[in-house]
């Protein structure tokens, strides 16, 4: 999974992109500080693993991974050239999911782009300018599409009538994940890899003194503008601290705050969620690890993430829920109790099942 983050300069965007990857990326209070892209690959938390490792013996551990990219601030009128204009904009193209990190804190110390902290205004900055970069690709698309039509391309005819419906949409800087399409139009939309057709998660960046507070009116603004997308408060700030901390003392001073969990583990749950993601398990002695999948996927195409070929020449799968084999103690007993299933090509897999496939290529 890869998260791209946006937003206006000074939200704590850098900030919680250093927390959550610990990378150091540069964050300072002065607009544009993220010149290059920051890019980071952080492991999924996934306590699943520890107990099938010790259950197994096995050598080493290997989590699922997810990849954040934290591009420069955007500022109103980027799309025309203001502040870094909206070039860096092309580095989140290839993201599954948008990360929009919007301020939710009063502070004199840090300057606002816009001198006053107004969240829904903020967030509208943000998604206008992502749909003006937007129109900008689909104009381009549109031109070559019409030319490919007068040589004779029936697929650029259909291509050109779902551009013109995007641009419609993105001119009045609506987003083009609104367009009301087949869903075989959906499918070539989406492989224009417009920024307005991937899913939004808005992180509000509280202050710490506002964590379990639930009359935040910077927050209230946030969910009343978000439109039903996933909203997760986080003081980032704390999350830096929690990021310098050891292990056991960060689980401490998660539980003094009453967090329940880091501003990581939120988002991460919140993207695997938002775009429809499980994990399976796979054991032995040589490795225990974590394979993303999207859910639905029915058993062959799981395999497939381990390698084609296990996809190519699937025969089966032997299939136990990760709590099943907990309970038994160990494969073995697993087996003797007959908790082990043999699934077909069309078991879909869910999540926390501990997976052995057989194939022949």
């Amino acid at each position: 999974m890869k998260l791209g983050v946006v937003g206006l300069p000074n939200v704590g965007k850098s900030t919680l992109f250093n927390a959550i990857t610990k990378a150091g990326a540069q964050a300072a209070n002065y607009p544009f500080c993220t010149i290059e892209p920051n890019v980071g690959v952080v492991p999924v938390p996934d306590e699943r693993l520890a107990a099938l490792a010790k259950l197994s013996n096995s050598k080493r551990v290997i989590n699922a991974v997810i990849e954040f990219v934290d591009i420069a601030g955007i500022v109103r009128g980027a799309s025309a050239g203001e502040g870094l204009g909206n070039k860096f904009l092309s580095h989140i193209r290839e993201v599954d999911a948008i990360v929009h990190v919007v301020r939710c804190f009063d502070s004199g110390d840090i300057v606002h782009v816009e001198n006053t902290v107004d969240p829904k205004r903020d967030m509208e900055t943000i998604n206008v300018e992502l749909a003006l970069a937007d129109l900008d690709s689909v104009k381009k698309r549109l031109d070559k599409a019409q030319k490919k039509i007068k040589a004779g391309d029936k697929d650029a005819e259909i291509e050109t009538a779902i551009l013109q419906k995007a641009a419609q949409l993105l001119e009045n800087g609506k987003p083009a994940r609104d367009m009301d399409i087949t869903p075989e139009q959906r499918v070539i939309l989406n492989s224009f890899n417009l920024l307005t057709t991937k899913p939004m998660i808005y992180v509000a960046n509280i202050d710490e003194q506002e964590i379990g507070i639930a009359n935040n009116p910077h927050l209230s603004q946030v969910i009343s503008a978000a439109g039903g997308a996933e909203i997760i408060p986080i003081s980032c700030k704390v999350e830096e601290e929690l990021a310098s901390l050891p292990d056991e003392e960060r689980d401490i001073f998660i539980e003094e705050l009453g967090l329940g969990e880091s501003g990581l583990s939120k988002i991460i749950r919140t993207g695997y969620r938002t775009l429809g993601l499980i994990s399976y398990l796979t054991t032995g002695p040589e490795e225990t690890r974590a394979w993303t999948v999207v859910a639905g996927s029915k058993a062959p195409a799981a395999a497939g993430k381990i390698h084609t070929d296990f996809e190519k020449g699937f025969i089966k799968a032997e299939v136990i829920s990760y709590e099943e084999l907990c309970a038994c103690g160990s494969t073995a007993a697993a087996k003797a109790a007959g908790k082990i299933r043999i699934e077909g090509k069309e078991y879909i897999v869910q999540d926390g099942d501990v997976v052995h496939f057989r194939f022949n290529v």
